[in-house]
C-alpha cells in the first residue's frame, strides 16, 4: 500500500549527475515504495532544481535502518562542525 507521505524542504547546495554539477534549491523526502531499492518502503530523497527540470535531480532510496543512521550521521558532524566555528 502506497503511504503517500511527502515532505519537502528548501534547501541551497550543489549536486552531481550526468552533465556534472548543478545548482540545488529543493529537497523531496518521501517514505514510500522505491523505485529501484529491493525493499517493500524506504526513505526516498530526490535532491533537485525545481526550475531545471528532471535532469537536475539527484535520487536516493534507504532502508528505515540506513536513514536513521543517516540522520544520526548528519546531526554529529553538524555539531562537530558548530565546535570547529
Amino acid at each position: 500500500m502506497c503511504t503517500m507521505i511527502v515532505e519537502s524542504a528548501r534547501i541551497a547546495g550543489s549536486g552531481k549527475g550526468p552533465q556534472g554539477w548543478f545548482k540545488l534549491n529543493l529537497a523531496n523526502v518521501s517514505y514510500d515504495h522505491p523505485f529501484h531499492a529491493p525493499l517493500d518502503h524506504a526513505l526516498n530523497i530526490d535532491f533537485v532544481n525545481d526550475t531545471d527540470g528532471v535532469a537536475s535531480r539527484v535520487a536516493v532510496e534507504l532502508s528505515r535502518e540506513s536513514a536513521q543512521e543517516l540522520v544520526q550521521a548528519i546531526n554529529a558532524a553538524l555539531e562537530r562542525g558548530k565546535e570547529v566555528h
